[in-house]
C-alpha cells in the first residue's frame, strides 16, 4: 500500500507537471486576451488538451495516493513537482536548463528523500471524528483569513505574495485532508456514500478558494516570494494535518535534527529555482498553478 501511495503521488506531481509545461506551452502560440475568445482559441490546441488531461490524471493520482497512504507521506513528495515541471518545460519551450538549475533540482529531490527517509510516516486511517474536525477547520481556516488580512495593500510585494502564498498552501493542505476522507468514503462505501459525505463538497469548495488565493499572491509579487512560503507550507500543513486528523506518525527525538536538514535543503533547492524560472518561461507566460495543489513553472 506504501509503495502505491508513492508511485501514485510520483506520477501525479509529474502530470500535473505535464499539465502545468503544456498548457504553457498553448498560451505562448494564441494572442494575448481573455475570455471565451481566449478559451476558443486554447481548445484548438493539442498542447493545451494534453494539459487539461495532465491536470485530471494529478487529481486522479492524489486521490489514489491519499486513500492507500498517509497524508503527511503523500503530500511532501508533490514538492517533485516543482523540479518536474522545469525539467518538462525547458525542452518544451525550446530552453536550456542552466548548471544551477540542475543543482537546484539535486537539492530539492535530496532534501525530500532526507525528509521522507528520517520522518518515515506512517498511519492507515482516512477518517476522523467531528471532534478533530471541527477545531482543524476552525484554526486553518482561520489562519488562512490572517494571512489574507494581512496581506492588504500597504504591505510589500513580497510580505504580500508570500502571506497569500501561505494561505494557499494551507488551503491546498486542507483540501488533501477533505479529499483524504472523501475518498475514504467511496473506497469503503461506494459512490452513495461519497456523493454524500460532507467532505466531498469540502475539497471542492476549499480547492477553489486555495487555487483563487494562489492567483492573487502570483499577481501581488515576485516567484521568489511565493513558491517557497506554498512548497514549504503546503508540505508542512500537510504534515501536520495528517498527524492531528488521522493519527498519523513521524519519527521526532534526533531524527528532527536530519528532517531539519533535509527542509533547509528543499529550501535552499525551491529558491535558487525560483530564480531561474524567468529564463526557461518567458514572460507574460506565468500563469496560475493548475489543478492539485501543484504548480512551478509559474
Amino acid at each position: 500500500m506504501i509503495v502505491l501511495a508513492v508511485l501514485c503521488a510520483v506520477l501525479g506531481a509529474a502530470s500535473n507537471a505535464v499539465g502545468t509545461a503544456f498548457q504553457r506551452k498553448a498560451a505562448s502560440t494564441v494572442a494575448r486576451g481573455g475570455g471565451l475568445r481566449l478559451l476558443a482559441a486554447l481548445v484548438r490546441r493539442p498542447a493545451w488538451v494534453i494539459g487539461i488531461l495532465g491536470v485530471m490524471g494529478a487529481a486522479l493520482f492524489q486521490a489514489l495516493a491519499l486513500v492507500n497512504g498517509p497524508m503527511a507521506l503523500v503530500q511532501p513528495l508533490f514538492i517533485l513537482e516543482l523540479p518536474f515541471a522545469l525539467l518538462i518545460a525547458a525542452p518544451l519551450l525550446h530552453r536550456r536548463m542552466p548548471t544551477e538549475a540542475w543543482w537546484a533540482v539535486a537539492g530539492v529531490v535530496t532534501g525530500l528523500a532526507m525528509v521522507l527517509a528520517a520522518a518515515a510516516p506512517s498511519g492507515t486511517r482516512n477518517q476522523a471524528s467531528m471532534e478533530r474536525w471541527v477545531p482543524v477547520l476552525a484554526i486553518s481556516l482561520g489562519a488562512m483569513a490572517v494571512a489574507v488580512v494581512l496581506a492588504h495593500p500597504a504591505r510589500s510585494a513580497p510580505f504580500r505574495a508570500a502571506a497569500l502564498a501561505a494561505a494557499a498552501a494551507l488551503g491546498n493542505a486542507l483540501t488533501a485532508a477533505l479529499m483524504k476522507s472523501a475518498t475514504g468514503r467511496l473506497a469503503d462505501a461506494g459512490l452513495p456514500a461519497f456523493l454524500t459525505a460532507w467532505q466531498t463538497y469540502g475539497f471542492a469548495a476549499v480547492g477553489v478558494g486555495a487555487l483563487l488565493l494562489l492567483e492573487n499572491a502570483l499577481q501581488a509579487g515576485p516567484l521568489v516570494a511565493s513558491q517557497p512560503a506554498l512548497t514549504i507550507g503546503d508540505a508542512s500543513a500537510s504534515l501536520l494535518l495528517g498527524v492531528a486528523l488521522f493519527g498519523e506518525e513521524i519519527r521526532t527525538g534526533w531524527w528532527l535534527l536530519p528532517e531539519l536538514a533535509g527542509a533547509l535543503l528543499i529550501l535552499w533547492g525551491v529558491l535558487r529555482l525560483t530564480r531561474v524560472v524567468p529564463h526557461i518561461i518567458k514572460p507574460g507566460q506565468q500563469g496560475a498553478r493548475s489543478g492539485r495543489a501543484g504548480g512551478a513553472c509559474q
